[in-house]
């Protein structure tokens, strides 16, 4: 099992109640949530300047797309995993690397997704 204890976590995501267990999970997992936010606006501004370790991120915000937001954390070289009930629909080819959690998820799926998002991560660092 992977040992997540202290990694600071960023949560985007516009269901409060979804927002909530998936911080519990992050929390249940070792994580520290450093933010979770719900807005497109205020979610680009966080993941601009914002000390994480890896992002959740809900592709769809409110029916906006959260597009943007991957790209600051892509640019940024933080690690993220996508959060989402549409599938891989709406993800540009720039992210078909990226894991993705199909809603409802399980504690061991988002275990899983973050454990492959950082081993991704640790692989694009070491090959330049």
């Amino acid at each position: 099992m992977a040992d997540f204890t202290g990694l600071k976590a960023l949560v985007v995501e516009d269901e409060g109640a979804v927002a909530l267990l998936i911080e519990d999970m992050l929390l249940d997992l070792g994580c520290e949530v450093v933010a979770s936010v719900a807005q497109l606006d205020r979610a680009c501004e966080v993941a601009r300047t914002i000390a994480i370790d890896f992002a959740l991120l809900d592709l769809n915000l409110d029916g906006a797309s959260a597009l943007p937001v991957a790209h600051i954390l892509r640019e940024r070289h933080i690690p993220l995993v996508f959060s989402t009930g549409y599938g891989r629909h709406g993800i540009e080819q720039v992210f078909e690397s990226y894991p993705m959690l199909a809603k409802p998820f399980v504690i061991a799926e988002l275990q899983e997704k973050i454990a492959t998002a950082l081993a991704n991560h640790r692989m694009s660092l070491a090959s330049g």
